[in-house]
């Protein structure tokens, strides 16, 4: 049984959350929260309390969070090295009629965490998945870092090989678009140094760490100066988001690269970005290295 009252607390009742329908033969892809408990959102406690069981990638670690909001909903565990055995009896229990929440130990499941192939297979299996969104590094992240334009690659962590880790990094670079890795302490000086290799020096990038927990950091940094910005001796998980190039135009809106564009038809690229420009106060020099790379 859940804690009993459950359905009377004020903020429950207020949200809506006991009024809304909850499916049965539906999986359940709970965010938890990344480092601050208090960031748990009103919809997941009331999904958490109300399924058949939870499906988490450390059982031990969700057995806390759940003891802290005294909701007792049986636990399964559903990591990388098992997922494609839960996976099968998960959806047994989806097909039987019942309930069942997917969580990782933080943040969002199948977001760079285990997830994606239980999600593939209830999916393939002709089932419901239902997000109850939440928390997220990604998003935190970004949100923080004040970045150039409409585009954002998230890359997430990067291959263990070194020879894919240049070639992502290197392709990734090339594109001049915004994007954003995950890296754990261990390795955040390594790729630090291969960031600053194939970006050159004035990259702007921005190095959060501990996001939402008590050291929490938001570092503004040029790719020169990733190392030292993360330090000899990294601690924490780390989300790197490396700002568009400015020389790509990356921060142009549409309706002046549809002018650009229309004006580069009749014009040499010289002159319809120089009228282009005029136009919408955009520098000259990016609109004309936007047409070059066309």
């Amino acid at each position: 049984m859940n804690r009993p009252g459950l359905e009377a607390d004020p903020l429950l009742v207020a949200s809506g959350a006991a009024q809304q329908d909850l499916p049965a033969q539906s999986l359940y892809v709970v965010a938890t929260p990344i480092g601050n408990v208090a960031d748990i959102t009103l919809r997941a406690l009331w999904v958490l309390s109300k399924v058949d069981a939870i499906a988490a990638e450390d059982t031990r670690t969700t057995a806390v969070l759940l003891r802290r909001y005294g909701i007792d909903t049986p636990l399964l565990a559903a990591h990388e090295h098992n997922e494609r055995e839960a996976a099968a009896s998960i959806v047994e229990r989806l097909r039987a009629g019942g309930r069942i929440a997917l969580v990782t130990d933080a943040g969002t499941p199948a977001v760079s965490d285990p997830g994606a192939r239980l999600v593939r297979a209830v999916l393939e299996a002709g089932l419901r998945v239902v997000p109850v969104p939440g928390a997220s590094s990604l998003t935190a992240a970004a949100c923080t870092a004040g970045l150039r334009g409409s585009l954002l690659t998230f890359a997430g962590f990067l291959p263990s090989g070194s020879r894919d880790r240049e070639r992502l990094l290197r392709e990734l670079a090339a594109r001049g678009e915004a994007f954003v890795l995950f890296e754990a302490p261990h390795r955040a000086a390594a790729t630090a140094g291969e960031l600053a290799a194939v970006l050159g020096g004035e990259r702007r990038i921005v190095v959060a760490r501990e996001l939402t927990k008590k050291f929490e950091t938001v570092q503004v940094c040029r790719a020169a100066e990733l190392r030292e910005a993360i330090g000899a001796e990294p601690r924490g998980e780390y989300v790197l988001l490396v700002d568009a190039d400015a020389a790509t135009g990356a921060d142009i809106d549409a309706v002046t690269r549809r002018w650009l564009a229309a004006l580069a038809e009749v014009l040499p690229a010289s002159r319809a970005a120089a009228l282009a420009a005029k136009v919408s106060g955009a520098p000259r020099e990016q609109l004309y290295a936007l047409l070059a790379r066309q």
